[in-house]
């Protein structure tokens, strides 16, 4: 047991000590940066524009066009006609709530109580930490924000997490989601049958707008819940469902209808069956796009045409892991690829990276598209963006050139230097 607490003491002394050196590498201002002749693809209504420039001054994007000149004292960064595209999304991870997944005192995304475990209230954004050593990973593959997704622990609604940018912002930058769990994920948190997570529901419902008596001892939820909860029934936030079955898509529609409540599907395997309905609805829905094998019961119409399926009927596409998500995050290039391998058009692969998650999340006014007025998140690629054979050059977030390296380049660098007289261990 001894010998467990001292490397778990070692090991996050170590960690924090990387953090902290990556965080000091970053730079401290805003850049002003042309960069001249990219093919730009801008996630936004124009498309994709060959030989073309983007300006930024303070931050922000300027201007984007062809031939455009570079104002004194601003820096010119040669495309060379490689693509240039906004900094990507990450997925719905605990990165900065969480940097060893077997190690409890570095996790914050679940909420564990026996008495009222319904707390819509818990928001794991408070815990996130800027100086994580998986947001320098993360960045190497071109991602810019992620959206801190609470997980189930004692109730089936996990709380609240907001959209954070990886670029040493210590808070969120738009509205908290409130992340549910339905179905058989759920059901262990809900007297082992799926159809109580309705009533359940209905009761918070009904204690959120005020129906039951705030004494009742009866009550699922404490005041700030019924709180939290009456303001994502009044429109003001989105509900993020994890649900796969399409039956339970089905009720998941209908009780969100008649309760005009925003919603989003995450995972979604069998949301094909009813992709007119999400479309009628506008429900976007955040594709396990590897998803082709019927690993549970409520995964029986996996398919890896999820995505191309519901996009074609009208449906907001985005992705999402199921696993591993935070230490993971590279995959998401790989997610959008598979959907595109697998009949989803290329620049709405692009859009599930980007624009899409962005205006989902309600932040789609600030980043997720190359546009003038918007925050220049950008990365600018060797190659295919969706293609993972290649690799980002250069990520910006608001317009400062993030340190290309993490502790993954550290490790690799220091044990292929060349060996010298002295043991390994000691090269450095």
């Amino acid at each position: 047991m001894s010998r467990v607490l001292l490397v778990s003491a070692r090991c996050r002394a170590w960690l924090g000590t990387t953090a902290l050196l990556m965080l000091a590498a970053l730079p401290v201002h805003a850049q002003d940066l042309l960069v001249r002749n990219a093919t730009v693809h801008t996630a936004s209504a124009r498309g994709s524009l060959e030989h073309t420039d983007v300006l930024v001054q303070g931050g922000i994007i300027r201007a984007v066009g062809a031939g455009l000149v570079a104002p004194a004292g601003v820096s010119v960064v040669e495309a060379a006609g490689k693509p240039l595209t906004p900094a990507l999304f990450g997925g719905i991870t605990d990165i900065g709530i969480e940097e060893i997944s077997g190690e409890s005192a570095t996790v914050d995304s679940t909420l564990k109580l026996d008495d009222q475990p319904l707390r819509p209230e818990f928001d794991v954004s408070l815990a996130f930490n800027p100086a994580s050593v998986l947001i320098p990973v993360a960045r190497l593959d071109g991602i810019g924000f992620t959206a801190l997704g609470a997980n189930s622990g004692g109730g089936f609604i996990a709380g609240q997490g907001g959209v954070m940018r990886l670029d040493g912002s210590a808070d969120p930058i738009g509205p908290l989601a409130l992340y549910i769990r339905l179905g058989a994920a759920g059901a262990e948190l809900t007297g082992n049958s799926r159809a109580a997570q309705w009533m359940l529901l209905e009761q918070m419902v009904s204690e959120a707008r005020g129906r039951v008596p705030a004494d009742s001892p009866h009550a699922l939820l404490t005041p700030a819940g019924r709180a939290t909860l009456a303001r994502y029934l009044a429109g003001q936030g989105r509900l993020v469902v994890q649900v796969d079955r399409a039956a339970d898509i089905r009720q998941l529609l209908r009780w969100a209808g008649r309760e005009n409540v925003k919603i989003a599907i995450v995972g979604g395997t069998e949301a094909w069956r009813l992709a007119p309905q999400l479309a009628q609805a506008n429900v976007p829905v955040f594709v396990d796009a590897l998803g082709n094998l019927p690993s549970s019961f409520d995964q029986l119409g996996a398919t890896l045409e999820n995505a191309a399926r519901l996009r074609a009927a009208g449906v907001q596409v985005s992705f999402a892991q199921r696993d591993d998500a935070s230490h993971n995050a590279r995959k998401m290039r790989q997610l959008a690829g598979n959907a595109v391998a697998n009949g989803l058009p290329w620049q709405d692969g692009l859009a599930g990276l980007t624009r899409v998650p962005a205006q989902v999340l309600g932040v789609g006014d600030r980043i997720g598209s190359i546009e003038v007025g918007k925050l220049a998140d950008l990365v600018l690629w060797e190659g295919d963006p969706l293609d993972v054979g290649h690799y980002a050059e250069q990520v910006w977030l608001g317009g400062r050139a993030m340190p290309m390296r993490s502790r993954q380049t550290e490790l690799r660098d220091r044990y292929m230097t060349p060996a010298s007289t002295e043991p390994r261990a000691y090269s450095r």
